[in-house]
């Protein structure tokens, strides 16, 4: 019997079908007995539950349900004690369920694979079960491989930038091979990890990624490309789609899922979900209602847009990973100012900036994973002194928001 594992709060109830749509392409490939434990919190509803049940059955496998709420009340609030912000992000507190595994599970299981929903299981699974975990407490892909340089992580992972845990050690969270018999008895461990991050709020980004790096990057085995493949290195390598684990991570320059079905990971990820029993009127009518948000937001900033460069200029502001794809796609002109940030600078000097120039620019931002809302909070008025550059990416971006909307 394989164990799969996921975690999740889906405060909206439209989450859910993209966990359906991760189980189902498990199934989908894989001859083996399956049984998916479903981690969840009173957010789930009585409909998503019995479609969980009905997917399951539908290929003759297994469903178990953990209400954390319930089961472990105390704990979920002591992590929310030491992480409230988590509140506020796009990751949920369900991003921490994955933790609880070990003292939720049966004492019977000694092993468990756990899945991010943003997946694609495009292989048998049962490839990922058979590897011997020996003394490792995890088995993980290397954060390394997916930005293939120690500048690129650099500029995201503090904890490597710091020296707390070597690049080569870093991995990514989304894909797990769990020993279960050895993290029973890490539970301190994870607890003052939370404590050193609360403590710390420099590490606090990459959130449960960051808790377990922290605990186990040298107690973890290195697992190949294959097993969690992010979907940003296919689409720039332009490389086949093969028998692999997809993750679907960010919603920016189409690195995420959009609706563009000229793009073989998004046919691959809508080949599974229209087998789900979520895939329905209701699903339609909610691409239908996105779409047209997408639509009155683009005409709003379009006039915005023109009514201010009646006086202004543009100016821009990105990372350095994005720049190439900025200047493209916005036919950078010579003398129109790019400014890059970096770790290094604060978001107070973003807001200076823009402030000392807002009567001669207006700024386009292509941020990723940065809260525009900051920048109103101190003064800054949206569609007049800035806008989010990435929602001017008609044939690569806007179709995220699209799949968010379902």
């Amino acid at each position: 019997m394989i164990h799969v594992a996921f975690g999740f709060n889906d405060k909206k109830g439209t989450y859910s079908k993209f966990v359906g749509t991760t189980m189902l392409s498990l199934f989908e490939n894989t001859n083996e007995e399956v049984t998916v434990h479903i981690l969840h919190d009173n957010t789930l509803t009585d409909d998503n539950h019995d479609k969980f049940i009905y997917l399951a059955g539908r290929y003759s496998q297994a469903v178990k349900f953990y209400n954390v709420e319930k089961l472990c009340a105390e704990k979920i609030e002591k992590f929310l004690s030491l992480a409230p912000e988590v509140e506020g992000w796009r990751l949920t507190r369900g991003a921490f369920y994955r933790l609880l595994i070990p003292q939720i599970f049966p004492m019977e299981i000694e092993k468990c694979i756990y899945l991010d929903s943003d997946i694609i299981v495009n292989l048998d699974i049962k490839e990922l079960w058979q590897i011997e975990l020996g003394e490792k407490i995890l088995a993980a892909v290397p954060e390394i491989l997916f930005y293939g340089s120690v500048n690129e992580m650099n500029n995201g992972f503090r904890l490597c930038k710091d020296g707390l845990v070597k690049h080569e050690d870093y991995f990514n969270s989304g894909v797990l091979l769990m020993n279960l018999k050895l993290l029973r008895g890490e539970e301190k461990n994870i607890i003052d990890a939370f404590y050193f991050r609360a403590q710390n709020p420099q590490y606090r980004d990459y959130f449960d990624q960051n808790v377990l790096n922290y605990c186990f990057s040298t107690k973890t085995l290195k697992l190949p490309i294959k097993f969690n493949k992010p979907t940003q290195n296919v689409r720039l390598e332009k490389e086949p789609l093969t028998k692999k684990i997809y993750h679907y991570a960010g919603g920016s320059f189409g690195i995420g899922l959009g609706l563009d079905m000229k793009d073989a990971l998004n046919r691959l990820w809508m080949k599974y979900f229209v087998k789900t029993p979520w895939f329905n009127e209701e699903t339609i009518g909610q691409l239908y209602e996105g779409f047209m948000q997408v639509q009155n937001d683009l005409k709003k900033s379009a006039l915005n847009i023109s009514a201010a460069m009646k006086i202004k200029s543009r100016a821009f502001i990105t990372v350095e990973s994005k720049l190439n794809k900025v200047i493209e796609n916005f036919s950078v002109r010579e003398g129109e100012e790019v400014f890059i940030m970096t770790d290094n600078t604060s978001t107070q000097s973003l807001i200076n900036a823009i402030k000392n120039s807002r009567e001669e620019k207006i700024f386009f931002l292509f941020l990723p994973n940065f809260s525009l809302n900051v920048l109103e909070e101190n003064g800054l008025v949206r569609g007049e002194d800035f806008f989010n550059g990435f929602d001017f990416f008609l044939n690569e971006y806007n179709s995220y928001p699209l799949a968010k909307a379902m």
